[in-house]
Formats: structure tokens, C-alpha cells, sequence
């Protein structure tokens, strides 16, 4: 795609904070929907789960998502997450995912197009956030593209090989008060320039909003903890969830092509999807989940949770 527009970062900032913060109405909550206990001060679960687009290859090799959804859902249910960001969800995946969580609004797929192909791995995958309707209220949402012309559906720059974008959600938990904010994206897979570039733009996006706004950053971000991208995220005044638990360093790997430890390139892959707390708050816990079922596994990703308590809370 050609790039006849001057990208400006202030202007950018400007335009999402005023055009893309759009109001959504809360879905219809059941009756069955307990998960949340209602305390001022309870952590906020979160989860970040790249859950590979439905293939058709995948069909054929006997891990498709007609094989692997049930499995899908159930390690995250097993979680009880309160918040789920997701990456890679086609439009199937998608529906079959608010079927699975009807007491979850769901934002961010709906919308442009990511490009002109509407089958295969360049079909529409988005990444959608669901969190629990009876613990949060929306307060406002967005869509952005990580290109010089943000507001313009399926546009690339800097040589990325494929469109990506940032959904967000500013929430407010219904008991505590807490207003926070979700950010959730996956970086280009090809090109650290896009992904220096990409990422850059959501850092001068964030800082909209005062330094003690707590704020949540989480996805595929396509590198691992040794890689400029990690550096400039950190440098920003972020908290890498996992990190804060577990120590600083390399954490093994989240990409595991459907082979769990079995992976032979395991040694070389890195932990590439990460859970960033910004503005106060802290992790209580944090961990890979390497679930699966015999030979099955929910994704070629293995999900990663985090428990945070988000500041101070509201009695």
C-alpha cells in the first residue's frame, strides 16, 4: 500500500482520543452469572490468548478449531477470568466465543475489514477483549490501525506485512469504582521496523491519559524480553506482569506450533505474549498455562494470566 499521508503523532493522539472513544451498551447479563463476588479490592484476572485463526489446514492435520474450541474454551473458563484479551479470531471464532461467555461483553471485532482477503490466513482476525458484564461497566471503547493513517481500516506502513490494530476498553468496576483502562494488539510477525514504529504509536497514544491512570497493555507482541520493542514498553513506565513475579530474564515460550513441550524448536523461541500493567497496582501472580488434552492444545500459543490488584480501590 502506497503512503501518501505525513504521519503526525500529535494529531494522532488528538483524533483517537475524541473520534474513537465511542460509548457501547452493556449486553444482557444471565442469571447464572456468579463469577464475580462483589468485594471491593478483588484482583482483576486477566488473561491474553492468541487462539490461532481457523484454518483449514489446521482441519486437516487434526487440530482445526472445529477440533479445538471446546478445548479453547474450557482452559479459559478454567481460569474464571474476569477480562480475556484475545488475538487471531476470525469471525467464526468469534461467535462461537460470545456463545461460550454469555455473561462477557464482547468488543472489537465488529468493524473495517483487515484486508481484501476473506479466507485463509489473511482472513478478518481481529482482537477482540471480553470481560465479565457483571463486574465491569464500559465506559468507552476504540479502534485504532498501527499505520500513518490510523483511522483508515486495514492500512499498513514501514513495511508490515500484514494490517494490525489496537482495540481498547476504559472499564469501570461496578463495586470498587476503579475506572482502568485495556489496551490489546498484536504486533507484525516480519518486520521489527513496523513493530518499533507500531509500538511507538500506542506509547504516545497511552500518554493521553495522567501517569497514575491505571492502565492494562496486553497481546502478541511477536518478540521476546531481549528485543528494542520489550525495552521501549518497559522504558515507558510499564510493568511486565510476569516479570514482577517471576524475575527479570527469558521465560522459555509461548509459541509452541501445537506441540507443547514436545516442540523441537523450543530452546530458540521466546515468550512473546505479555501482560504490562502502567499508572499504580501490582501483580499477585502470574503464569504460562500449558493446559491441553492428550495430544490436543487449545492454540499453537500457550495463554498467559495474570492476577492484578490495580491500585487503590474504592471501599
Amino acid at each position: 500500500m502506497s503512503e501518501k499521508h505525513t504521519f503526525s503523532r500529535r494529531s494522532f493522539v488528538k483524533g483517537i482520543g475524541v473520534a474513537a472513544a465511542i460509548p457501547l451498551l452493556p449486553q444482557v447479563l444471565h442469571a447464572e452469572d456468579t463469577a464475580y463476588a462483589g468485594k471491593a479490592g478483588t484482583p482483576h484476572k486477566v488473561l491474553t490468548c492468541n487462539i490461532r485463526v481457523a484454518l483449514p489446514d489446521d482441519d486437516a492435520k487434526g487440530f482445526g478449531w472445529g477440533a479445538r474450541k471446546k478445548l479453547c474454551v474450557d482452559v479459559m473458563r478454567a481460569q474464571k477470568p474476569d477480562i480475556i484479551c484475545m488475538q487471531e479470531v476470525l469471525r467464526v471464532q468469534n461467535e462461537d466465543l460470545k456463545q461460550a461467555f454469555p455473561n462477557f461483553f464482547s468488543y472489537g471485532f465488529e468493524g473495517p475489514e483487515m484486508d481484501a482477503h476473506t479466507e485463509g490466513y489473511h482472513g478478518i482476525a481481529k482482537n477482540p477483549i471480553f470481560f465479565l458484564g457483571q463486574r465491569y461497566e464500559l465506559l468507552s471503547a476504540g479502534s485504532y490501525w498501527l499505520s500513518d493513517t490510523p483511522h483508515i481500516g486495514g492500512s499498513m506502513s514501514w513495511g508490515t506485512a500484514r494490517a494490525r490494530h489496537v482495540n481498547w476498553v476504559r472499564l469501570k468496576d461496578k463495586k470498587s469504582g476503579l475506572d482502568f483502562r485495556v489496551v490489546n494488539l498484536h504486533l507484525d510477525h516480519q518486520s521489527q521496523e513496523a513493530r518499533e514504529k507500531q509500538i511507538n504509536m500506542v506509547m504516545d497514544e497511552v500518554k493521553q491519559y495522567p501517569a497514575g491512570y491505571q492502565q492494562l497493555l496486553t497481546g502478541d507482541f511477536n518478540v521476546g524480553v531481549d528485543n528494542a520493542v520489550y525495552e521501549i514498553i518497559r522504558n515507558e513506565g510499564w510493568t511486565d506482569s510476569y516479570a514482577a513475579i517471576h524475575g527479570e530474564g527469558e521465560a522459555g515460550f509461548t509459541v509452541h506450533s501445537f506441540q507443547g513441550e514436545d516442540y523441537p524448536k523450543k530452546d530458540k523461541r521466546k515468550k512473546i505474549d505479555f501482560i504490562f500493567h502502567r499508572g499504580g497496582g501490582r501483580a499477585l501472580s502470574a503464569n504460562i498455562i500449558k493446559d491441553h488434552k492428550g495430544n490436543l492444545y487449545p492454540s499453537d500459543h500457550y495463554f498467559v494470566a495474570a492476577d492484578l490488584m490495580l491500585g487503590a480501590e474504592k471501599s
